[in-house]
């Protein structure tokens, strides 16, 4: 499918983390997006709001008619909306299940009916689960250790068959953990909220510390997101995708961070945890296919939060629930029936 014929994109949870830096992307590059999110992180793209370009549709997954009517002369659909930690997902179960996994067949029934050209699925590489391998492959066994990444493989295999069966183009990612600044930060994820911690407290708290982390910068997956939109059907249809980059212990990250902010005073913290998580997930896959490179580092992300910091852009980073999915869901629970 060429670039050209995908003209009108709609991403659910576009107003979020990735959707963030992904949407302007776009828009720069000519597509038509429609965002259809919640916006429970305010304005978001109050910067290019006026853009002829843009949509913005405040509304639930879980709606399936205002879905549907949503996607009416959509092409493609990236689908991003989701309880997005496990954290987050626990704070309420039946309400994780309803959005990640109940609401997914809203989804494939809006593109059966409006007859959507290409769906793009963002699963998650912990669908893997803790893994000996030194290289975890997209056709290694998944054996996901929580709901959330439970639910995200449940909603892989329904996409997978129902692609089949109605002879839509879809295609699967497994992206490693993403990190770097972008308008709707997260400072929930371990190389950003290591950052934070170094820049304000000027301690790194290392839960742990031999964990491997698979990470990847937010621009570089944004050029992922893009790439799948304009990629021949043939190279991606049907197919699973690992989208990471460096894979890091979390001491590892610790220094690497430490170095780049380079200041002598930031210590580390060393402390116990269950969390035994860990995997080094191999992308080789999406380079050998479709000749992606990443162009981006971590090192890259923490400047990029560094310099955001330094010119006030992140405000209360260690306490605003802005910037931690669980805490915003906390405080908002009354009206959005989160808890």
């Amino acid at each position: 499918m060429e670039k050209q014929k995908v003209k009108k994109i709609l991403i659910t949870g576009g107003a979020g983390y990735v959707g963030s830096a992904l949407v302007p992307r776009l828009i720069e590059q000519g597509y038509h997006v429609i965002v259809y999110d919640l916006y429970l992180y305010g304005p978001v793209f109050k910067n290019i709001s006026d853009s002829p370009l843009l949509t913005e549709i405040k509304a639930d997954i879980r709606d399936k008619d205002a879905f549907i009517n949503a996607t009416k002369n959509v092409d493609a659909i990236i689908h991003l909306a989701c309880i997005s930690n496990d954290p987050s997902y626990m704070l309420n179960p039946d309400l994780g299940k309803s959005i990640n996994y109940d609401a997914f067949f809203n989804l494939t029934e809006a593109a059966r009916i409006n007859d959507i050209k290409r769906f793009i699925y963002a699963s998650t590489s912990s669908v893997y689960g803790v893994k000996k391998e030194k290289n975890v492959k997209e056709t290694t066994t998944c054996e996901p250790l929580t709901d959330y990444s439970k639910y995200k493989l449940e909603c892989e295999k329904i996409l997978l068959d129902f692609g089949k069966d109605q002879d839509i183009e879809h295609v699967i990612l497994r992206p490693a953990t993403v990190c770097g600044y972008a308008t709707r930060l997260r400072l929930d994820l371990v190389v950003n909220i290591l950052t934070i911690n170094a820049l304000i407290n000027k301690k790194i708290k290392i839960f742990g510390g031999v964990q491997l982390r698979p990470n990847i910068n937010i621009n570089d997956i944004v050029r992922v997101y893009e790439l799948m939109l304009q990629a021949p059907v043939d190279k991606i249809n049907g197919e699973i995708f690992n989208a990471g980059y460096q894979n890091h212990s979390v001491e590892e990250l610790a220094k690497t961070i430490k170095n780049v902010i380079n200041d002598s005073d930031i210590t580390f913290d060393y402390i116990p945890t269950d969390d035994i998580r860990s995997y080094h997930i191999n992308s080789d896959k999406i380079q050998n296919v479709l000749g992606f490179k990443p162009n981006f580092t971590i090192e890259d992300a923490v400047k990029s939060i560094k310099d955001a910091y330094d010119n006030h852009l992140i405000q209360d980073g260690l306490n605003n629930p802005i910037y931690y999915n669980i805490k915003m869901m906390q405080k908002i629970h009354l009206e959005y029936n989160i808890v």
